[in-house]
């Protein structure tokens, strides 16, 4: 049944008029309010008490789908997060976390402050259920109970929030962090307030790496500082996880550093690919081509785009800017990947950078020859590509932050190989 079947059987048993219950109706679900919940609320404001169904049935939360308009379910609070979001032009703090039972755990959004706290067992009665990052949600609104139990329940689930930079996933919400900043950019961007101050960079601690913004560009987040972070909040950029500090968000310094993992993830290809998308990565493989739109290319002088026959695909036709760039494919037996070389790396394996480039493609009267000479420097050869990976429709990027030819002796690591699997 869609929105506007929804509407009409409403209004008809309200006996009010169809369009106007329509609007509220439409407003609710795009503020992501369950439909079943959303009919009961525009109930409660046309005068009707009544429900459409039943009272919601118990269930564990691994019993929860999607397919549940309402339910009830008895858990463990893990986490509560608190942040604002911006609606039709209105500032809404949100609650969100994890509940968890003997059973799963599972995601809520709680639209009003039920003064949660981490460790106390709660029935969520009537709580409304969304499919939110490919899996059920529970949202608690106007129409959900919320009781305290005098009883604990036994979780196979961290309290509290404590978490490592390698553990944390796209849609986290009430995490605690303790890191090291290790690279901070200031910078101005255009906000739902207009023009907004931010801070970027990278994270770390023992475990991993990783890219993080504040969005309130607090002065802690220095480069080098040591801090402990609470109520963050995990979203996917690029393909990896990137932690978040919204205004709710709490920062101590800490007494003590935080040791830093200096080294990228080992992995091999078809690991990598299949996290999705990875910050810091490393993997080994020999190079079987090099693709076109490598070497000597022209950008694009207002979006950096590379031009093509001097056509941007966003600002059509322009003078393209000069840089160097390599897309070179890598092979580990288990997948490929490709590996992207900024003007800098590029400028390492050609051996020379922007003028030397030129200079060749100018004597051959034409550019190609600056990509034929990498390839014959690289294709063959095994290397070691650091950096950071990122997995779309179109195949897996690897931007490359290190490219360096192995000096591993492939006998050795032949016999290496060899006795793990005798093992």
């Amino acid at each position: 049944m869609n929105v506007d079947e929804h509407a009409e059987a409403l209004a008809s048993d309200l006996g009010v008029d169809k369009e106007e219950v329509k609007a509220d109706l439409q407003n609710l679900i795009e503020y992501s309010v369950p439909v079943n919940e959303a009919k009961q609320s525009l109930r409660r404001k046309y005068g009707d008490g009544s429900t459409e169904s039943s009272e919601p049935s118990s269930a564990d939360i691994a019993e929860v789908t999607t397919d549940m308009g309402n339910v009830t379910v008895t858990a463990k609070v893990l986490t509560v997060g608190k942040r604002s979001i911006r609606y039709q032009g209105n500032e809404q703090v949100i609650f969100e976390g994890e509940l968890a039972d003997e059973t799963e755990k599972i995601s809520y959004t709680a639209w009003t402050d039920f003064s949660l706290s981490p460790g106390e067992v709660i029935t969520a009665g009537n709580a409304g259920v969304r499919e939110w990052e490919g899996n059920p949600e529970l949202n608690l609104g106007e129409s959900t109970n919320v009781a305290r139990e005098g009883t604990d329940i036994d979780v196979p689930y961290e309290v509290g929030g404590d978490s490592s930079l390698a553990d944390v996933r796209p849609g986290d919400r009430g995490v605690s962090l303790e890191l090291t900043v290790l690279e901070v950019e200031d910078k101005v961007i255009d906000g739902r307030d207009g023009e907004t101050e931010i801070k970027s960079g990278v994270v770390a601690d023992e475990t991993a790496r990783l890219p993080f913004t504040d969005w309130e560009a607090r002065v802690e987040l220095a480069e080098g500082a040591t801090i402990r972070a609470g109520n963050i909040y995990v979203r996917e950029f690029r393909g990896v996880p990137s932690i978040n500090f919204s205004e709710f968000t709490t920062v101590e310094p800490l007494a003590r550093d935080v040791d830093v993992n200096d080294s990228a993830t080992k992995l091999s290809v078809r690991e990598a690919v299949e996290t999705g998308g990875a910050f810091d990565v490393e993997v080994v493989g020999n190079i079987v081509a090099v693709r076109d739109g490598s070497g000597l290319i022209q950008r694009c002088p207002e979006c950096g785009r590379v031009v093509q026959k001097g056509q941007c695909r966003s600002h059509g036709q322009v003078d393209g800017e000069d840089d160097l760039r390599v897309k070179a494919i890598v092979d580990d037996g288990t997948g490929t990947v490709t590996a992207i070389l900024d003007d800098e790396l590029t400028a390492e394996v050609y051996g020379g950078g922007l003028e030397r480039a030129r200079e060749q493609a100018r004597d051959a009267m034409d550019q190609e020859v600056v990509a034929d000479t990498i390839r014959e420097k690289i294709v063959g050869h095994e290397y070691r590509v650091r950096g950071n990976l990122s997995v779309d429709d179109y195949g897996a990027n690897l931007e490359a932050s290190e490219f360096a030819e192995t000096d591993d002796d492939p006998a050795i690591r032949a016999k290496t190989l060899l006795s793990e699997v005798d093992t």
